[in-house]
């Protein structure tokens, strides 16, 4: 009796165990099969070493799957749950589970998250690219050299690329993207970025959309202080329309291809278009690459009579109308940071002499009262 009781029990508990797996499998499948029309895209990041089922718990807090646990067992009826590649990735929600599992198992839709920040030239763009997408530095140099792409962005023939066009931004490149592709990317994004109604603000400040996006260069390397970004365009379009040279620093540092730092009397003589120095005007095209507060700043900028500036240390400016003024702004900034040099000196010293006397177990106090006391006289 007992051993036919146990029979009956196991037999019971298998033929449940075997209906609860029929009816997962069919809502498995059910579930695989049901792609949405949800086209809403989500980043996603499946970091080394992760497990499935943390990668299925991802899934899930992303809305991609409703389940992860039943994606989890999905994947194990699959024989997939072992073949996983790690990356960040963009998934559609409506994705079928099907989908879903393929593009964990090959990689599809994996994506390259790069950020290119504003005021960055190509010499410092192209390596980037090149190791974050793993292509080479050769493709990238001759995509941005493209004669057809230059004429599509109308920069000028005697522009040898496509600098300041690479518009800076956060970019998610898809696995495999090409160095071509890549570069297009980046160029369409200018052109979204570049608002319709600029194009009417070309003809009232009189200027290309070319010297817009050169001008807005140096600006993006001159300025620290957002804030300071109408009246640092308002000084360059000041000296323009009165024939003054630019002698704008960054433009040198670009000639030279010289990282941002101090620019030296010899620097100065360096014969290149785009010494700002020697040569009246913008120089041929961009520097860097603007953001759009520096375009926009030069299409609407400050009305000021400005025509020098000069830099603190911490980056801000001050801003003066004649030469005069600007010799006497320029004494002004070199004594406040000499003011400030010694005070952060000062500060040092103190804070070791504390350090010192602290570790000796002495009073700052006693020591303050024997610094002031004269010494003795014979």
């Amino acid at each position: 009796m007992r051993r036919a009781r146990t029979a009956r029990v196991a037999r019971g508990a298998l033929a449940s165990g075997a209906l609860v797996a029929a009816a997962l499998g069919a809502l498995v499948v059910g579930a695989t099969a049901c792609a949405s029309d949800d086209q809403t895209s989500v980043t996603i990041t499946i970091r080394q070493g992760s497990s499935f089922r943390e990668a299925a718990d991802s899934l899930a807090a992303h809305d991609i799957v409703f389940s992860a646990r039943l994606f989890a067992f999905y994947a194990v009826r699959r024989k997939q749950d072992r073949t996983l590649r790690f990356g960040t990735y963009i998934i559609r929600r409506g994705a079928s589970w099907n989908e879903v599992l393929t593009a964990l198992q090959w990689g599809r839709g994996i994506v390259h998250r790069v950020t290119i920040p504003e005021g960055w030239p190509l010499w410092d763009i192209i390596p980037v690219l090149s190791e974050s997408l793993m292509v080479s530095k050769e493709n990238l140099e001759a995509v941005v050299r493209d004669s057809a792409l230059k004429e599509r962005l109308k920069v000028p023939r005697n522009v040898e690329t496509i600098e300041g066009y690479l518009f800076p931004d956060t970019y998610a490149f898809p696995d495999g993207i090409t160095a071509r592709q890549a570069v297009d990317m980046m160029v369409r994004r200018f052109e979204q970025m570049w608002k319709p109604e600029w194009n009417d603000r070309l003809i009232e400040v009189k200027m290309t959309r070319h010297q817009v996006v050169t001008l807005a260069s140096i600006v993006e390397k001159e300025v620290r202080k957002g804030s300071e970004r109408p009246l640092v365009a308002a000084v360059y379009l000041n000296r323009i329309k009165r024939r003054m040279m630019l002698q704008a620093d960054p433009t040198v540092q670009y000639a030279l291809q010289k990282r941002p730092g101090r620019v030296l009397y010899s620097h100065l003589r360096v014969d290149s278009p785009y010494n700002t120095y020697r040569r009246f005007g913008l120089p041929p095209g961009p520097i860097a690459s603007p953001g759009a507060a520096s375009l926009e700043a030069v299409l609407f900028p400050a009305t000021v009579p400005y025509l020098y500036f000069v830099a603190h240390p911490d980056g801000h400016h001050e801003f003066r109308t004649t030469y005069k003024e600007h010799l006497a702004a320029i004494e002004y900034v070199r004594a406040a940071a000499r003011a400030a040099a010694l005070a952060a000196r000062e500060a040092t010293r103190r804070e070791a002499l504390d350090s010192a006397l602290a570790a000796a177990g002495a009073p700052r106090a006693a020591f303050d009262s024997l610094a002031k006391k004269p010494p003795d006289t014979p």
